[in-house]
């Protein structure tokens, strides 16, 4: 008599997925400001150009470019921002964020094409 076979499960077939980005009609803008506020079912990012960051007092910013997002693809972006500046840091070093330090931080000389320091 032989013994009876285990049953295995079935192996479901691996499904990937490609997601494919037109972004011929994107137009870029460049942004030095966010204001992140949120409702309970929406996260919302206002982007704008703060001419004087470092200036005393109020500051009028003009937001040119409104995000709203809900909760879930806030999280994933949030861990997509996450990754790149731990993969930017890994390659150029710690981004510091305290303008006061980095104003005293030492310079390094950066060199242009064919290696000209600028």
């Amino acid at each position: 008599m032989s013994e009876p076979e285990n049953p295995t499960p079935q192996q479901q077939p691996q499904v990937t997925t490609e997601v494919v980005v037109d972004d011929s009609g994107t137009v870029p803008s460049y942004s030095n400001f966010c204001r992140v506020t949120a409702t309970p079912e929406e996260v919302i990012l206002d982007f704008g150009l703060n001419p004087q960051p470092f200036a005393q007092g109020r500051q009028d910013v003009k937001a040119n470019q409104r995000i709203v997002m809900n909760f879930y693809t806030a999280k994933r972006l949030l861990t997509a921002l996450g990754m790149t500046i731990q993969r930017h840091e890994g390659t150029f070093g710690s981004i510091e964020l305290d303008v006061r330090r980095r104003a005293h931080a030492p310079q390094q000389a950066q060199t242009g094409p064919k290696g000209v320091v600028e």
